[in-house]
């Protein structure tokens, strides 16, 4: 994947790019764009199930949320083709691999982009989703199945929130509760009056990037670019 920060250049590898991808395909990753955000995003600590990291994955591709972060110990990021559906293949993924501080390196990366960061736990005491400003650029953080999120995780945490519940059971399953935080949040935060899209720049970028990944060979086909304007 070629990445520039030359604005020039990408405009005209766009354009070049743009000849191998029918105009329907073009409109298609355009509007898209129109409802990716930044404004909300997910952190998944340690899930080791491929199944619930692809649902997970898909569920932030269909409400438009192009970040993930992903926060590995013992369990190295995997996604299942089958039921993330290519999701992953149009998202942002940044990984922390397992290092001594990599909880508060996520952590600290989300605080410096302005996102207030909430640990999801099943605590009767803490606010509910429902509760929750969607002003504030928001990220949700989710724990491993079977232990959830680790005690470092919930200490650097601006806070914690849940979603209500009324049955026997104490909690979702984490591909659950992402669908139901993230329904709710991105519905709210769409209808209200928060400036929630991409800026120009960002959308810029993730068009060249998404134009390569719909190409075929597309190292190929800028290695051609560049070898015709050298002719």
């Amino acid at each position: 994947m070629i990445k520039t920060e030359d604005n020039e250049l990408r405009e005209k590898l766009v354009e070049y790019l743009q000849q191998f991808v029918t105009e329907s395909r073009q409109a298609r990753l355009t509007e898209i764009l129109q409802n990716r955000t930044r404004h909300v995003t997910v952190v998944l600590e340690d899930l080791f199930q491929a199944q619930n990291i692809s649902a997970v994955l898909r569920t932030c591709d269909c409400y438009g949320v192009q970040d993930v972060h992903v926060i590995q110990h013992s369990n190295a990021f995997e996604a299942n083709k089958d039921i993330s559906m290519g999701a992953d293949k149009w998202l942002t993924i940044h990984k922390y691999p397992h290092s001594e501080h990599n909880v508060k390196d996520c952590i600290d990366r989300l605080h410096e982009q302005g996102y207030w960061v909430a640990a999801t736990l099943p605590d009767e005491r803490k606010r509910t989703i429902f509760d929750l400003p969607v002003e504030q650029k928001t990220a949700f953080l989710f724990g491993t199945e079977l232990t959830g999120l680790s005690e470092e995780a919930i200490k650097y945490a601006d806070g914690n929130v849940l979603i209500p519940m009324y049955g026997f059971t104490e909690s979702f399953n984490i591909s659950n509760s992402a669908a139901i935080i993230l329904s709710h949040f991105s519905e709210k935060m769409r209808q209200s009056d928060v400036k929630w899209q991409l800026s120009d720049e960002e959308k810029a970028e993730l068009y060249f990037e998404w134009l390569q990944k719909t190409v075929k060979d597309p190292d190929g086909l800028i290695r051609q670019y560049y070898k015709s304007t050298k002719s």
